[in-house]
């Protein structure tokens, strides 16, 4: 007796779309794998954590500066176009970085500005890389499409640093360097394979502050992103708990290095394995109720974390940490697509990205000083109690978030 054959969901049945997806993936993992290098490299230059904060820095000052104007660029070019374009600067940088690295002339401050360099390119590409995705599937499928990416990015996470160490323990960070550079090569070859056809900006004489004022009214004007994007900064910004896993890991659960590595793993682990069921999820008819329920679930699973006394009861609630994750993730990013006319979509797309990656940023700031006073298991208890309230009095509040869903199509025009 054989088991029912595995389905595959409609939108892998999409040429376009498969090689963009397995495109971006690659082009995930050899991003990953080159933060950990840099990371790896200045601590091996310096002996000093303070300076290999300075990657970390440089990533936030070209985030928060570029990023919008990645979002007005985006909506005045082919985002194709722009996509290829800005994988070719990364791919430069890496391979500069990685040539300068095997000369044996690399310096703390090259590889800090090769950083700031690669994030400024990802903040013209990630605006593009999302609002290029309603182009490649139709709108049925696309609340699918998206909740492929979020397991795609964790998938990276996980594979990316590892690789890493492979290639840095065998042949320098240099090797990783040219790792990442043939990935982007790979995903511009991939671009100019897929066929699709994005449409010519209306408006493209606006002026760049006029096109960032029209960008952000829309997103004022559509409270459930901005509710929702709110939620998510509920939680990223007070419970921030990377940032307390060495302390965690080495004072408090007495795990040692490879306890620390393994919880930090834990949670993208989580969200792989809670995959398919993030997939069945997202079709939900009440997709705001999932994000509320996930909220507050972080919230929680934060709070039991923080008090976790045994290494295995911990690595089980930092994997339920990633399952909460992303299922209000995927959420976000289908309302994100879904509430954005296609002419404004790489500058929403710029705004989400500022919460969704900034919101991390300032959360292991915010947190770690506060875990410097009050300790880590306070810290993250005060922490984890801030999603919890956010998503109760969001849904009391109203029908916004609670009543939102994300899984029906646009009834067809007459």
């Amino acid at each position: 007796m054989t088991g029912a054959p595995v389905r595959l969901p409609v939108v892998l049945h999409n040429r376009d779309f498969d090689l963009y997806w397995g495109g971006v993936i690659l082009s995930q993992v050899g991003t990953r794998g080159a933060v950990a290098a840099n990371l790896y490299q200045v601590y091996e230059l310096t002996g000093s954590t303070a300076q290999v904060g300075l990657v970390g820095i440089a990533q936030a000052v070209a985030l928060i500066v570029l990023s919008p104007l990645g979002g007005v660029v985006a909506d005045r070019m082919d985002r194709r176009r722009l996509l290829q374009y800005s994988q070719a600067a990364a791919l430069a940088v890496s391979a500069a970085l990685a040539a300068v690295t095997m000369a044996g002339a690399a310096t703390t401050w090259i590889v800090v500005v090769s950083s700031l360099l690669a994030t400024a390119a990802a903040t013209f590409d990630q605006p593009a890389r999302q609002a290029l995705i309603p182009a490649l599937v139709p709108r049925d499928q696309l609340v699918d499409a998206l909740a492929l990416l979020n397991p795609s990015r964790e998938l990276a996470v996980l594979t990316g640093p590892a690789l890493a160490g492979v290639l840095i323990a065998g042949w320098g960070p240099g090797a990783v360097y040219l790792f990442d550079a043939a990935t982007y090569a790979v995903l511009v070859a991939t671009l100019m394979m897929i066929r699709v056809v994005t449409p010519v900006p209306d408006a493209p004489h606006e002026r760049v502050l006029e096109s960032l004022r029209i960008g952000i009214a829309h997103f004022r004007q559509r409270p459930v992103i901005w509710q929702l994007m709110g939620l998510d900064l509920a939680a990223t910004v007070f419970s921030a708990y990377r940032v307390l896993l060495p302390a965690l890991a080495l004072d408090v659960l007495h795990a040692g290095p490879t306890g620390y590595g393994l919880l930090a793993a834990a949670p993208s682990a989580g969200a792989l394995l809670g995959s398919v069921l993030v997939f069945r999820l997202v079709r939900y008819r009440r997709s705001g109720v999932l994000v509320l329920v996930s909220t507050a679930g972080y919230g929680l699973t934060i709070i039991g974390f923080a008090h976790a006394a045994a290494f295995g009861v911990a690595l089980v609630l930092a994997a339920l940490l990633g399952v909460a994750d992303a299922v209000a993730t995927t959420v976000r990013q289908a309302a994100v697509q879904i509430e954005t006319p296609d002419r404004l979509r790489g500058r929403v797309s710029a705004i989400y990205q500022m919460a969704s990656r900034g919101g991390p940023a300032l959360g292991d700031g915010l947190v770690g000083t506060v875990a410097g006073a009050l300790g880590p298991v306070a810290a993250l208890t005060l922490g984890g109690l801030v999603p919890v309230v956010a998503a109760g009095v969001a849904a009391l509040s109203g029908l916004t978030v609670r009543g939102y869903t994300i899984a029906e199509p646009e009834p067809a025009a007459p």
